[in-house]
């Protein structure tokens, strides 16, 4: 498993013969300094987890481009599919698709979902964590934007994830020590990658402070930089 952040909460990730893009903000966003194009090329998959325009992104455009497979809940999926993208698979909370070379299951997250067009709120339904497994590989939780909250422990019991993309970014969702406190009380993953942060002023989370908040816990914690590949 090969895992490529994109800055805030973005990932590319390559397993057996897919290629997965996650939240892909890309366009207009001031933390990727790449190439859209070259960062889509061989797409097979895009993950969205909720409804806001920095987890949107370029999904829309990149689904119609390369005709790369939407996986995200029904309101997300109808609202792309209008945008013009051609293959769609929705689940939503509780659920699990599957996706071929792997299966996305999706998980309750605390946040909100819909994008403002016009002066109107569009509803894009509830805001999700994703899980992803395939065979062979362990097994990767994306919690979304989401705060702490207690059922985190049966999503650990139900799926044991070893990788955790964890939001420290505060404001918006959880910061550095209560994201550290959500990755101790509920989690044996055997490594996080803090996401969600240092895209905007706004979002004053540090990843130092959650790496210095989990120390000496058994849990590794890889800050990555912007571009960085990551092999598990």
């Amino acid at each position: 498993m090969k895992l490529t952040w994109l800055s805030h909460s973005a990932f590319r990730l390559e397993v057996g013969e897919a290629v997965v893009l996650i939240d892909p903000f890309l366009s207009g966003n001031p933390a990727f300094k790449g190439d859209v194009e070259k960062v889509s090329a061989g797409v097979t998959h895009v993950v969205v987890t909720h409804g806001h325009d920095d987890h949107l992104g370029d999904a829309a455009a990149i689904a119609k481009r390369t005709g790369a497979q939407v996986i995200s809940n029904f309101e997300i999926c109808m609202y792309l599919s209008g945008e013009g993208a051609q293959n769609i698979n929705p689940g939503n909370t509780g659920g699990t698709v599957d996706c071929g070379a792997f299966q996305v299951s999706f998980t309750q997250a605390l946040h909100s979902s819909g994008i403002t067009r016009e002066g109107r709120s569009i509803y894009l339904g509830n805001p999700n964590g994703i899980v992803i497994r395939a065979a062979g590989e362990p097994t990767l939780f994306h919690m979304g934007d989401t705060d702490v909250f207690g059922d985190m422990a049966l999503i650990e019991e139900m799926y044991q994830p070893k990788i955790g993309l964890v939001p420290i970014g505060d404001r918006f969702t959880m910061g550095p020590e209560s994201a550290a406190l959500a990755v101790q009380r509920f989690f044996h993953f055997d490594t996080v990658v803090p996401i969600h942060y240092d895209t905007f002023p706004m979002l004053t989370g540090k990843p130092d402070v959650f790496a210095a908040a989990l120390q000496g816990s058994s849990t590794k914690v890889r800050i990555a930089t912007v571009g960085e590949a990551m092999t598990f």
